[in-house]
């Protein structure tokens, strides 16, 4: 798992938008799938009643409102097409979905601290993870009209993708469906994503408690994890852990 997270990459041209991006890759291998179960359920509410206390509009929390920025550098509309941490924040308002037990442990942790978190299965991958511009030629699939359907991506649309294709369009949007955890996944990738305000320790604290979360998931969970920032950003915080 980490020779995968270390052949992981972010483009320059993602940072030259964002000098402020960070992404921390989390690995984990001996998960045992399963629907939805009362642990998953009881980690939902918790989500769903701390969104429930926020004070302003979802747009205004500055986390979210650094996505809107984020976003509209690449020519996105975040009032239409919304940052993953902001469509949650939203649904657990009136309730969030119940998936798999891994995506409700990672939709939780998304809900609880206000940022992007995505799920991918790490077996579905063709070579490593990484954050481009895209062309617009590379392949996203999905579902349209209730049809299996290949998007493409707008030319400088920032999306993760693998040696075949997109996995997430518009950064942390929408996940494609040949990478999305089931409840056959045993090994997955999670990306959590920041921008300012927000600290590395604070990103640390979050993986943390996400990792706490899968190591109950499996007798013998092995997690790795790694933390791509700009070369800029990386030289202020210091060495990498």
């Amino acid at each position: 798992m980490q020779e995968v997270l270390d052949r992981a990459r972010v483009e320059d041209a993602v940072f030259a938008l964002r000098p402020d991006y960070r992404a921390l890759l989390i690995a984990v291998d001996g998960l045992v799938p399963g629907p939805s179960d009362e642990t998953s359920d009881t980690l939902l509410r918790a989500a769903e009643a701390s969104a429930r206390l926020t004070d302003r509009p979802v747009e205004e929390l500055p986390h979210i409102a650094s996505w809107r920025e984020a976003y509209r550098a690449f020519g996105a509309k975040p009032q239409r097409t919304r940052n993953s941490a902001e469509a949650l924040l939203r649904r657990a308002q009136d309730g969030l979905p119940r998936v798999n037990r891994l995506t409700d442990v990672y939709n939780a942790i998304s809900v609880l601290h206000q940022i992007p978190v995505g799920g991918e299965d790490l077996s579905r991958y063709v070579g490593a993870p990484r954050l481009i511009r895209a062309e617009g030629s590379e392949a996203f699939d999905t579902v349209a009209g209730g049809e299996d359907a290949t998007e493409h991506p707008a030319a400088g649309e920032v999306v993760w993708c693998d040696d075949i294709g997109v996995t997430c369009r518009r950064w942390n949007w929408r996940q494609g469906r040949r990478t999305q955890l089931t409840e056959a996944t045993t090994t997955a990738l999670f990306i959590l994503d920041i921008l300012d305000p927000l600290t590395d320790e604070h990103l640390i604290t979050v993986a943390d408690e996400l990792i706490e979360h899968l190591l109950r998931i499996g007798p013998d969970v092995r997690v790795a994890k790694r933390l791509i920032a700009s070369s800029s950003t990386a030289a202020a915080a210091g060495p990498e852990d």
